[in-house]
């Protein structure tokens, strides 16, 4: 109860009492008789003026209890003033007031956790505004609660005033923030299916360990234990157990405020599996059994709510495509408690015309609407799609701009009006990196860069880097507009020079340099064309005398004029780490617009993933490229190579037509190259992003236009031969920057390869 309220109380008493006990004074003060002045006293920094704004009385207003009680209240909410009394002299209304000081300065103390910049943005108060014990409280509290979202339950606050002369006092938060507090244990009460360490696999919330120092998922946190429980929940609708229900999930605090211990009481109830399914369709025009490719839910299989959602999506997205605009896809489920089974019919409905009303965007500060806007597949006043909607999500999060984006639709101001509230939480986009690694390609590697992906929050890449090895260096700029002309159509502009040294594998030194320009845009949704051109002028130099003769006769410098074309068709369900879909993508460069080369070069990529249970994840993946020469040889700079990243096993540039004169690998004109690979996890938290992977590469290289410059008697090769391996490996997507290590043995190969049974990279930014 605040201080004026008890003042309050204590002046009513006084009246009361002074009412009961002497009639004749109580009747002085309050005879209704006019005022004939109010006289205000004790007051220093507040004008006499100000306090009679508050007060709501004036000179001709009646001595009544009513309003000399609204009086004192008004000065007392106004929070100006610590104490306040009123007397009458005559027919005098005399107002005594004490001031609340004024706050000199604003400190914390003891804060180490927390910046001073951090808490002054949640506290109330600030220094010159009036001090009071009641805010001093509140932002006490603040402070606390501060604590305990960063997992600081032991923190402790408290306020310190220092008196000043001329009524000013400063304010001192003291903090002790204790230790993080821990999360000791997780308990579950109530489960025989799956063991406790099952289920705390499958939280976000982890029990403390001394590995888990990169991360705060071992501090406790309400939020994330609500997020827990419907962790639980689709685990276990994953796996058959339709009645599973989380009872209650409890967090104890330690006595000494250290550590909690969580109890999560669960009831498992019985296993289902799928019944019969069956689709139907009141939809004009629509036979449901052109739907069944799209139904995932298998009759006998585990019931599975998560194929349930993925077979609705699919069905909803198939009828798009068809042209239907307003379709509800709902499962009517029949559960069999004795046979244990749920039969599933998916029910397709006319769904009720809505429409988008508006599309509201809230948490982008520096990203202006139209980078968001623009990667919506509805705009307002479109048939509403739920597809489309998460299409848009996934267009959104691919921006990479955003560390989170939620879309959530409201009713707009009619049944038939939906609104799309898009929110996101803008992340980092500028790079200023300084880099430094190894791998077994380049040896030492370092570089330099600068990069704004979202330049002035207009979507733009800006890009400038320097990088240098033991085998190459490299400066590159280049400028991306993702909406040229306000158009979906991307340009962009690149400028590089480039200049390696492959000892292990050539005798010769080469260095690149030129530029470019180049277009995109999307024929449709999955599919994206690419054109560029590009001008550069390659040069072979420092050839040695000990080099072959097929190196020798292209030595110099030699311009190309290069026009290229890439089309892809990704239906991947992420870009950088892929779990489940394919892509197909072809690519040619044609040179001879201009310049000194004339050829045609083209390439095919493929792949193929597919998640194998809930962590497993199976890829098939293929490329290949022919290159020929009109009336002219392909300079060995223009070639193909093979080894290394695309075939493991064998050192980069390790495999193809050779001189075994000289040992030089002189590249080939035709290529192909494969892998077959699964990846899983390693058991190690999840939060590490630790991955292990088994694989199998096989390729070849073949037919070198130089072959007529080799001494094929003394040695020369340009076998098509399969060339294999295989290895196994992990993945670590560290904060210290990406990781990779791998074994790799090649079971086919040929005599004169170069193998490469070790292979790994590591680099950081700092």
């Amino acid at each position: 109860m605040g201080k004026w309220i008890e003042r309050l109380i204590v002046a009513f008493g006084l009246v009361v009492a002074v009412a009961a006990a002497t009639p004749a004074a109580a009747q002085n003060m309050f005879t209704g008789e006019p005022i004939a002045n109010i006289r205000v006293e004790g007051n220093q920094r507040i004008e006499a003026e100000t306090v009679l704004s508050y007060m709501q009385l004036s000179p001709g207003d009646h001595f009544e209890a009513t309003r000399i009680d609204r009086a004192l209240k008004n000065l007392f909410s106004s929070g100006l003033f610590a104490d306040v009394t009123f007397r009458r002299d005559g027919n005098d209304l005399i107002v005594t007031v004490v001031e609340n000081p004024i706050i000199n300065r604003l400190a914390f103390e003891g804060n180490s956790h927390i910046k001073d910049a951090d808490l002054q943005n949640e506290v109330q108060l600030r220094p010159r505004v009036v001090y009071t014990a009641t805010k001093v409280q509140a932002d006490a509290k603040r402070i606390l609660d501060i604590y305990r979202r960063s997992g600081r339950f032991a923190a402790t606050v408290e306020p310190k005033v220092i008196p000043l002369d001329q009524n000013r006092v400063d304010l001192v938060f003291e903090i002790h923030e204790g230790d993080v507090t821990e999360v000791r244990r997780i308990d579950f009460v109530g489960n025989k299916v799956f063991s406790d360490a099952d289920l705390r696999s499958q939280i976000l919330t982890k029990e403390s360990a001394w590995y888990r120092f990169l991360t705060s998922n071992d501090t406790y946190d309400p939020d994330r234990l609500t997020v827990d429980r419907e962790a639980l929940r689709n685990f276990y609708l994953k796996n058959g157990y339709a009645d599973f229900r989380v009872v209650s999930s409890v967090a104890e605090l330690s006595p000494d405020k250290n550590a909690f211990f969580i109890t999560f009481t669960v009831e498992e109830g019985e296993r289902y599996t799928f019944g019969p399914i069956n689709v139907k369709a009141t939809l004009k025009d629509l036979d449901p059994a052109t739907l069944r490719d799209n139904i995932t839910t298998v009759e006998g299989d585990w019931y599975d709510a998560g194929e349930v959602e993925k077979t609705i999506n699919a069905i909803s997205d198939k009828i798009g495509d068809l042209g239907y605009a307003f379709v509800e896809v709902k499962p009517e489920v029949e559960k069999d408690r004795e046979k244990r089974t749920i039969a599933l019919t998916y029910d397709i409905q006319e769904g009720p015309r809505v429409y988008v009303e508006r599309i509201d965007i809230s948490g982008n500060v520096r990203t202006l609407d139209e980078v968001i806007r623009r990667e919506f597949r509805v705009v307002e006043g479109d048939a509403f799609n739920a597809s489309k909607i998460r299409r848009t999500r996934q267009r959104i999060q691919n921006l990479g701009f955003f560390s989170k984006v939620d879309l959530k639709t409201t009713q707009g101001s009619s049944p038939d009006r939906t609104v799309v509230d898009v929110t996101v939480e803008e992340q980092s986009t500028g790079e200023l990196s300084f880099g430094a690694g190894f791998s077994t390609t380049d040896g030492p590697v370092g570089n330099v860069g600068v990069r704004e992906r979202n330049l002035l929050g207009r979507g733009q890449d800006l890009r400038l880097d320097f990088v240098i090895s033991g085998s190459r260096s490299q400066l590159n700029f280049s400028f991306t507009e993702p909406y040229f002309l306000d158009q979906d159509l991307s340009a962009g502009i690149d400028a590089y020079r480039t200049e390696s040294s492959r000892t292990s594998d050539t005798t010769f030194k080469e260095r690149n340099t030129g530029g470019g320009f180049r277009f995109g845009w999307d024929w449709s949704e999955f599919l994206r064309q690419n054109v560029r051109y590009n001008l550069s002028d390659d040069e072979i130099f420092d050839v040695k005398d000990t080099s072959s003769e097929a190196i020798k006769v292209q030595s110099g410098a030699a311009v190309s004029s290069v026009v290229s074309q890439e089309i892809t068709y990704d239906r991947r369900d992420s870009k950088l780490s892929p779990t489940e879909g394919y892509y197909v993508k072809l690519a040619n460069d044609a040179s001879g617009a201009g310049g000194d080369t004339r050829y045609l070069r083209s390439r095919l990529n493929v792949g193929y993933y597919h998640p194998i249970g809930e962590d497993l994840v199976a890829s098939v993946t293929a490329e290949g490229g022919y290159i020929f020469g009109f009336d002219q040889d392909v300079r060995i700079t223009d070639a193909f190579f093979l080894g290394g990243s695309n075939l493991r096993g064998f050192r980069s540039r390790g495999v193809g037509p050779r001189d075994l004169n000289t040992g030089d690998f002189l590249g080939g004109n035709k290529y192909f190259a494969g892998s077959v690979q699964l990846s899983f996890p390693l058991g190690l938290p999840e939060e590490y992003k630790i991955r292990g992977r088994a694989f199998s590469d096989f390729g070849t290289l073949f037919d070198n236009d130089f072959e007529n410059f080799v001494d094929t008697t003394k040695g020369f090769t340009d076998k098509a031969s399969i060339r294999a391996s295989v290895g196994a490996g992990i993945t670590w997507d560290s904060p210290f920057g990406p990781f990779a290590f791998d074994l790799a043995y090649p079971f086919l190969k040929e005599g004169t390869d170069k193998e490469e049974f070790f292979r790994f990279s590591v680099g950081t930014r700092f």
